[in-house]
């Protein structure tokens, strides 16, 4: 079976644009205006969970295998980032100063100041990120900014895959009930769970209604209604809350609620109109991207890091609008050049393990 180009397009596409809405909304916070920032957020994580709706199936051990190998990827990345934290600092505190230091992390804003710097490792850090909590990395502070959607989609696979097995007939069923779900935590925001339980309400119907269109095409007399539906939906937003909606777009995406979800529906839209029509026969640099997104994904917090130490100096030396796209565009850079990097890391993190693997296996007598 050839392998759908337009989902590694769409993907790469995807990734491309994470790294504009971590450019814009992390170091951008010092340059760039709210209601320029917002519309970064139009192509956004959603597009993800649907292309993995796309690409999932029913098969629990295919699907369960795949999730280890991630996070097996994931832990070997977590180490890494561990490490070049703790001796950064060690490295901070032989040559410079602690001031030092606390002047380098200040680069990050208030928010983001490093508490507890010395020379003794913080092991519970790494044990957490082991296990999906994300403590701040003081040295790459996106990195565990931009985690959340990883526990997301765990979760979102297991549920996902339990529904496609044992639940075919009724998927319809499953898509109402998150759908309702929804409705009701949105129209009754009291009622609102804490934790996961909002975003999985949210991005299954999302994830499930993705897996419906595998293989279909949107009929072309339907396009022009979907698309009125969701300028409706924006008109209304925009008369409802009125200008200050550009300020809350990103407050309700964490968790998603009413105004980020109707943000969402232009890009979703569009990734489900393209499918199956948009024909992609040839790789290029962004399917390269799509294919090894999950790399992208982690380089891009390092070098969404980064990229402050250039902003910080430069701000005030040029308009915004040629610091974003030169900002955005170093951020690309970087972000292929540690992707190709942490890549190369994760073939030797796995040869370190099939290596402990052959020494700890039992033999026959």
């Amino acid at each position: 079976m050839n392998r759908d180009l337009y989902i590694d397009f769409a993907k790469g596409l995807a990734t491309l644009s994470i790294i504009f809405i971590h450019t814009a909304f992390w170091s951008g916070q010092f340059y760039i205006a709210p209601e320029v920032r917002v519309f970064s957020l139009v192509f956004d994580v959603a597009l993800f969970y649907a292309l993995s709706g796309i690409t999932s199936g029913s098969n629990i051990e295919k699907t369960f295998y795949r999730l280890l190998k991630l996070q097996i990827t994931y832990m070997i990345f977590v180490t890494l980032l561990f490490f070049l934290d703790y001796l950064f600092k060690v490295f901070g505190l032989a040559f410079f100063s602690l001031e030092w230091l606390h002047n380098f992390y200040s680069t990050f804003g208030s928010k983001y100041a490093a508490i507890n710097i010395s020379t003794q490792p913080q092991w519970q850090n790494l044990g957490n990120w082991y296990l999906h909590q994300y403590t701040n990395a003081d040295t790459f502070p996106v990195v565990m900014g931009s985690f959340w959607y990883l526990k997301v989609y765990f979760i979102l696979s297991v549920f996902g895959v339990l529904i496609l097995k044992f639940f075919p007939k009724h998927i319809n069923w499953f898509i109402g009930i998150c759908i309702a779900l929804t409705i009701i935590f949105n129209v009754f925001p009291e009622y609102y769970p804490s934790g996961q339980v909002g975003y999985v309400a949210f991005y299954m119907t999302v994830f499930l209604v993705a897996h419906q269109m595998k293989g279909k095409k949107i009929p072309t007399k339907l396009i022009p209604v979907l698309y009125s539906v969701v300028a409706l939906a924006l008109l209304w937003m925009f008369s409802y809350y009125g200008k200050d909606v550009f300020y809350k777009i990103n407050k309700n995406k964490f968790p998603p609620t009413t105004i980020y979800i109707i943000w969402t529906l232009f890009s979703l839209t569009t990734l489900f109109v393209f499918y199956n029509r948009l024909k992609i026969s040839k790789e290029s640099f962004i399917t390269h991207i799509g294919k090894n997104a999950i790399f992208f994904y982690f380089a891009q917090g390092i070098s969404s890091s980064l990229v402050y130490f250039l902003v910080v100096p430069l701000k005030e030396n040029m308009p915004w609008w040629i610091l974003m796209i030169l900002i955005y565009i170093v951020n690309v850079i970087l972000a292929f050049i540690i992707a190709a990097g942490l890549k190369k890391f994760d073939s030797f993190g796995w040869k370190i393990l099939e290596f402990l693997r052959k020494k700890t296996a039992s033999t026959s007598a």
